[in-house]
């Protein structure tokens, strides 16, 4: 029997539901263009230059199996396929997102075969050793489960493989007031109790390098700045003003906060230990 998802569940991918169908809107296609260098309607903060940068990390091939996972409409698991020529698997739990990174698959006519399941990454409906290589990007930040997913992915992935992923989390040591400001602008579940490199340990992981994103994660949220003010014609009519201005005022705050370091961004590679 599926298991009944938990009203916070649920509201996440409602959440993710709706911004997928946005990111199919030209208006939100031009600002992922202006910002990450890509047009897949994708939600992570992963610009192109980091994945190439992730493909070069991963050396796959003709043959070999990439699981993506929350990918989401397709940014970047599409991307890293096209440019490898690998096989991939798209994994998420908002099935319209999957849809459309089919039909992205099919107009792109990719060299490797593409599948799509709708699954949780805590979850993953695959036999032990199925996949050379597990990329997600910004999605760890956003889920409640990380040790299940970790343990997930560690599970299906083949003893030479190896895992990249990036994941926004809160800074520690942090004031009070500080903490809950961060919380306020950050992914819903981007606290973290203990570092990544000791989660990771735990889950049967060996991390082979952790490298600071935070220089970019800026940059990048600054190019969101300019590329929202400079469309906001369009932006209001797709989302309101009200909700044009809270996304302004959150960018504003992420800036500062991601330039004070109080909110972190990382790419870890890593081998099955």
């Amino acid at each position: 029997m599926k298991k009944a998802r938990t009203t916070n569940e649920q509201a996440l991918v409602e959440r993710f539901t709706a911004s997928n169908q946005r990111g199919t809107t030209d208006v939100m296609r031009r600002i992922e263009r202006l910002v990450n260098g890509c047009d897949y309607g994708g939600t992570s903060w992963a610009t192109r230059q980091e994945i190439d940068d992730v493909g070069a990390m991963l050396g796959l091939g003709a043959g070999d199996r990439l699981l993506e996972i929350g990918a989401g409409t397709g940014w970047p698991g599409l991307y890293l396929a096209e440019q490898l020529g690998c096989d991939v698997m798209l994994t998420d739990v908002p099935e319209n997102g999957l849809r459309l990174a089919r039909d992205r698959a099919a107009s792109d006519d990719l060299a490797g075969a593409c599948w799509a399941a709708a699954a949780s990454g805590a979850a993953l409906p695959f036999q032990g050793g199925s996949f050379d290589a597990i990329s997600h990007s910004d999605v760890l930040c956003c889920l409640e489960p990380k040790q299940a997913v970790l343990e997930s992915c560690r599970r299906v992935i083949r003893d030479h493989g190896q895992m990249v992923f990036s994941v926004i989390f809160v800074a520690r040591g942090l004031s009070h007031a500080d903490h809950e400001r961060v919380v306020a602008n950050a992914p819903p579940h981007a606290v973290i109790t203990e570092g990544y490199g000791t989660l990771l340990e735990r889950t049967g992981w060996r991390v082979v390098a952790e490298n600071d994103l935070v220089e970019e994660y800026l940059a990048t949220a600054e190019r969101y700045l300019v590329a929202d003010e400079s469309n906001a014609d369009e932006l209001r009519e797709l989302v309101g003003e009200e909700v044009r201005l809270d996304r302004l005022d959150k960018t504003r705050n992420l800036i500062e906060l991601i330039g004070d370091r109080k909110i972190r961004r990382s790419l870890f590679r890593l081998a099955p230990a």
